[in-house]
């Protein structure tokens, strides 16, 4: 019966209750998107890390004191392939990879694109967590040698080939510097990375053939980074202690002075981008909530003025022998209507966002149960709080009073 004359109170004035409830409406959408976007944020960032491998440890060059002034981490080639070929003796590490990198123009026929030659050795493939999709990774025999050939990802092929077929792309060449290398091996893609960079867009050489033929350095052996894995991932402490020791002995870096490197933990950078997300979820939903907060005082505020316009009728009824708590709850009954529905239609509304949002490919918002739950659970409390005061306010009426109400 109450249920009936809420709903019946409700449709006199459709527009006004459609007002009323449009900033639920807002309120719940924003909540479920926002809440969605920041979980499609959280495991982007998961499966980015997933991609980086495993127990993974870098050791830059270049971060020395010359003259007096401290230099920029990898502005110095402080670290070699000798390094390399040391640390991979240590029982504490299981695979290094020495990585020289080179900015090149890379030409296939008519087609160009600029990218990083990025010379390394085998083990490169598994430190970084990367498969070959189609044909092969380079082998330590074409190391020795210096062999012009090339690994590519599925960017460099479509730029340079023009194809979505890795197949056709094997046995290929392509020109860096002037040089002629052949595609022996294309990479299983792997989308971006930290940044927004593009993992994909990376051309991979035997590493002596970096140094040889593309870089010009006047350091020669010389590497930037050294990318190894721990034997052990619970013991990657000690290993980082075991490489600075051995760094430290090989670049014959006296007891107290700096290093001429930098030893990094990608675990600690994954831990961090982690509560970056957290925290961005967490400032996403804050203020999604803010708004159906802000919709919750729409409520209250139409339910007051409600209250005053049938300030006459409600004293009619109270004089008649009407309950208090019978009007109070009639009025509590219209606000979490006005909520309910204005959650339904926002619930609606947000996952029609999210739909759009994924068809953009920008991002893959994540809706829960449990997030869908709590907006529409907070939409209700927000229409019982709010709606509290109002209906207080009618059973608390005089009916002498409300009758003389003109």
């Amino acid at each position: 019966m109450l249920l009936e004359e809420a709903a019946l109170a409700l449709n006199a004035n459709r527009l006004r209750s459609a007002l009323t409830m449009l900033g639920v409406v807002i309120g719940v959408a924003s909540v479920i998107l926002m809440l969605a976007i920041g979980e499609g944020s959280r495991l982007k960032v998961a499966q980015t890390i997933g991609s980086l491998g495993s127990n993974l440890l870098i050791v830059q060059s270049g971060s020395a004191s010359v003259g007096g002034f401290r230099g920029v981490a990898g502005g110095l080639p402080t670290l070699t392939l000798a390094d390399a070929e040391a640390v991979a003796e240590l029982s504490s590490v299981a695979a290094v990879a020495p990585v020289h990198s080179v900015p090149v123009q890379a030409v296939a026929g008519a087609a160009n694109k600029s990218t990083t030659a990025t010379g390394t050795t085998p083990a490169y493939f598994a430190v970084n967590n990367m498969e070959v999709s189609h044909g092969r990774a380079f082998h330590h025999g074409e190391l020795r040698t210096a062999a012009n050939v090339a690994v590519i990802g599925t960017t460099i092929m479509r730029s340079l080939f023009g194809t979505e077929n890795a197949t056709l792309v094997l046995g290929q060449t392509l020109r860096l510097q002037r040089q002629t290398f052949q595609v022996i091996g294309v990479l299983k893609e792997k989308g971006q990375g930290f940044g927004g960079g593009d993992q994909d867009d990376v051309v991979l050489l035997p590493v002596t053939t970096a140094q040889r033929k593309l870089s010009g350095t006047v350091f020669p052996g010389s590497v930037q980074i050294l990318m190894l894995q721990s034997a052990k991932p619970e013991e990657k402490g000690y290993t980082t202690e075991e490489v600075t020791r051995l760094l430290r002995q090989r670049h014959r870096i006296r007891p107290g002075a700096d290093e001429d490197f930098n030893v990094r933990d990608v675990s600690q950078l994954t831990e961090t981008l982690k509560l970056t997300a957290s925290i961005l979820s967490l400032l996403l939903g804050s203020i999604a909530f803010i708004s159906l907060l802000v919709g919750g005082i729409g409520i209250m505020n139409i339910m007051l003025v409600s209250v005053t316009e049938r300030t006459r009728e409600i004293g009619v009824r109270l004089a008649v022998g009407a309950r208090r708590g019978v009007i109070q709850s009639q009025f509590l009954l219209e606000s979490m209507l006005l909520s309910m529905a204005g959650a339904v239609i926002g619930l609606l509304l947000g996952l029609g966002a999210g739909w759009a949002v994924e068809r953009t490919g920008a991002l893959t918002p994540v809706f829960s149960t449990s997030s869908i739950l709590l907006s529409m659970g907070v939409a209700i409390l927000v229409g019982v709080g709010f709606g509290w005061w109002p209906a207080r306010r009618a059973a608390q009426m005089e009916p002498v009073e409300a009758l003389r109400y003109q």
